[in-house]
């Protein structure tokens, strides 16, 4: 029970970053158990090479290295991955596929080059500038349809989010992290209290 309440805690604090709407399908696989581990070497089953390096080199512009690990290091690609496996209906699937394959070819169309191939801060700027252009483009959609619709740059934004912050280190050195039940203490400094950070496992407020 502890296990599921803290997932639907995280699943909470996900959708506030996603604007308040988490898709129904990685809801319903990431409450039963699926969390991203990290991986030495990594074989994708959905996702051939080609797309999982890419994948790969997205997540880590998403959520890179600073004082902690970043998505690609703790195994978010293949959460990625296994996710879209398992939980996605075919339909889903393609959309993915697809606005995987539209994003390789905006960057040949812009940058006379494939996104790998592409200079870091090129990266990092085609992938904030399709981020941002599909998050305007979903803010004038009514919240269900954001559920059904979302286009494969929010996909993978929500698919990082959920993966990262259930790994070990995003729920221990991102996140705070107390194993519930745990100890009373009824007034801390906020020192001892965290600093301010988020809690990882905090279930007061079901999602």
């Amino acid at each position: 029970m502890t296990a599921t309440l803290n997932r639907r805690e995280v699943l909470r604090r996900v959708a506030l970053m996603m604007g308040g709407a988490i898709s129904a399908p990685a809801a319903m696989h990431f409450l039963s158990g699926c969390s991203a581990k990290p991986q030495l070497q990594w074989k994708p089953v959905f996702f051939s090479e080609p797309q999982a390096a890419v994948v790969t080199e997205i997540v880590q512009i998403m959520i890179p290295r600073t004082d902690t690990p970043g998505a690609a290091e703790v195994g978010v690609p293949a959460f990625i991955d296994t996710m879209l496996k398992d939980a996605y209906a075919a339909d889903d699937q393609k959309r993915f596929l697809s606005g995987l394959a539209a994003f390789e070819e905006l960057s040949t169309r812009e940058h006379e080059s494939p996104f790998l191939k592409l200079e870091p801060a090129q990266r990092a700027a085609l992938v904030q500038s399709v981020h941002d252009a599909a998050l305007e483009e979903n803010l004038k959609l009514p919240r269900s349809a954001v559920r059904r619709q979302r286009p494969f740059i929010l996909m993978t934004k929500e698919l990082s989010l959920l993966g990262y912050f259930t790994s070990e280190v995003g729920a221990t050195q991102v996140l705070q992290y107390q194993a519930i039940p745990g100890a009373y203490h009824g007034c801390l400094p906020l020192a001892q209290a965290g600093n301010g950070k988020t809690w990882a496992t905090e279930t007061s407020s079901p999602f």
